[in-house]
C-alpha cells in the first residue's frame, strides 16, 4: 500500500483513449467503501463523458471567459487541460440543514472517497487530478447548475480522469513525517 500511495500523483495530461466502463464502476465502488461519519454516505457523483463532457467544457469556455478577460492565453492554458480529458467524474457532499459539523463530516468522507478513487485509479493504470478551483468549480455556481445538483449538495471536487499521456517515473520529495509530527 506504501508503495501505491508513492506513486500516487496528480496526471493533467491524458491520451485520447477512453475509460472503460468496468473501470469506472470500479472507481465509483472503491469510494463507497471510504469512511463516513454514521454511515451517511453523503457522497454523489456525476459522471461526464461525451456530450455531457462537452457540456462541461462549454460552462469551463464560458466560466474562464467572464473571469479573465484580458487574459486570453490564462483561458487557453486552463482549457488546453481539459480538451484532452477523456472522463469527468464530479464529486459532491450531502449539506446537513443546520448542522454546520455534520455538513463538514460530510465533506472530509467525500473527501476520504476521493483518494479511495485515487488509489484504485492508480491500480487500474488510470491517471488522476483532483480539481477544486477553476475548471474544478468548487467554488462557483456553473457546475453545479449543469449537473444538477440539488441545493442540498455541494461540490467537493472535480475529476479528471484518464490514461496518463506518459508515464511518470520520479517519485516527488516529501516532507518526512518526522518534520511534521509532534508526539505527547
Amino acid at each position: 500500500m506504501l508503495e501505491i500511495l508513492k506513486k500516487r500523483r496528480a496526471v493533467r495530461q491524458f491520451d485520447t483513449r477512453e475509460v472503460e466502463r468496468s473501470k469506472i464502476e470500479a472507481l465509483l465502488e472503491a469510494a463507497t467503501y471510504a469512511p463516513n461519519d454514521r454511515m451517511r454516505e453523503p457522497w454523489h457523483f456525476y459522471v461526464l463523458q461525451g456530450d455531457s463532457l462537452k457540456g462541461y467544457r462549454e460552462v469551463a469556455l464560458h466560466y474562464l471567459q467572464k473571469r479573465f478577460p484580458t487574459k486570453p492565453h490564462l483561458v487557453e492554458s486552463s482549457m488546453a487541460a481539459i480538451t484532452k480529458t477523456p472522463l469527468v467524474i464530479v464529486a459532491t457532499s450531502a449539506i446537513v440543514t443546520g448542522d454546520e459539523g455534520a455538513t463538514k463530516d460530510n465533506t472530509f468522507a467525500v473527501s476520504c472517497a476521493i483518494m479511495s478513487m485515487w488509489l484504485m485509479a492508480e491500480q487500474l493504470g488510470l491517471g488522476m487530478v483532483w480539481r477544486t478551483r477553476g475548471v474544478g468549480f468548487v467554488h462557483d455556481t456553473a457546475l453545479h447548475t449543469f449537473i444538477g445538483a440539488t441545493d442540498e449538495e455541494q461540490l467537493v471536487g472535480t475529476l479528471c480522469i484518464g490514461y496518463p499521456a506518459e508515464e511518470i517515473t520520479s517519485p516527488k520529495k516529501r516532507t518526512s513525517y518526522t518534520e511534521k509530527t509532534t508526539w505527547l
